[in-house]
């Protein structure tokens, strides 16, 4: 099995690089392939210049095998030439964007399957904003104002992304309707397990749970379970 990643936003820059880089390192280093799933950029038609920037960004920090997949729609997610993209992939990467857009078309399609059987074979799936929303078993999407079900690579659990911005404001009303752990993540933070239960925060900032009627804060550098 492979390793999780998750950010809360404001990827390409700054802090990020520090989780960012031990993401390229558990992927293999810096050869190892790194794709980038753009998918919540397409409805704007933002996809091309997100995976632009995503390309960039790992480049400068030293990757030497990164591409973006024009995975933008349920038809290019069934198609093979991504799926195989994918499954060779050692550390894939979902842009943030619109998250209702982005679980949809991902959910049962062959890029996702494509993307568990990375995952399975040692990969690095990581996701920033939407796209970590997605990885959780359930994930807020806004523009529906409720809760739904999302991809389970995090079990009993949902993502509340740009926490200290304004990820925190979703806290009280989702603690109202779900009984998971809520998991908020600051922007230019990520949390990465380590394949065996437990999570570690990189970056910035900090990773705050509401779980048990408790609210956790975890600083950059703190290790914790889910």
């Amino acid at each position: 099995m492979g390793y999780l990643l998750l950010e809360g936003g404001a990827e390409f820059g700054g802090r990020m690089r520090d989780p960012d880089l031990k993401a390229i390192e558990l992927a293999g280093g810096f050869d190892a392939p790194v794709r980038i799933i753009p998918t919540a950029a397409a409805p704007d038609n933002n996809h091309q210049r997100a995976g632009d920037n995503g390309i960039l960004w790992f480049e400068r920090l030293g990757a030497r095998d990164v591409g973006s997949v024009p995975l933008i729609d349920k038809m290019s997610a069934n198609e093979e030439s991504i799926a195989k993209a994918l499954r060779e992939a050692k550390l894939i990467y979902m842009l943030g964007g619109f998250t209702g857009y982005l679980g949809e078309t991902l959910k049962s399609s062959a890029a996702w399957q494509a993307v568990l059987e990375a995952y399975a074979n040692g990969a690095v799936v990581a996701g920033s904003s939407a796209g970590a929303m997605v990885m959780c078993e359930f994930y807020y999407d806004p523009s529906q104002a409720q809760v739904v079900d999302g991809l389970n690579l995090v079990p009993n659990a949902i993502v509340l992304p740009h926490h200290n911005t304004f990820g925190k404001s979703w806290a009280s009303r989702l603690l109202e309707i779900s009984q998971v752990t809520l998991i908020g993540i600051d922007e230019e933070t990520g949390m990465l397990d380590d394949g065996a239960g437990t999570w570690t925060v990189y970056g910035g900032g900090n990773v705050t749970l509401y779980r048990n009627h408790q609210v956790e804060i975890h600083p950059t550098g703190k290790t914790f379970s889910v």
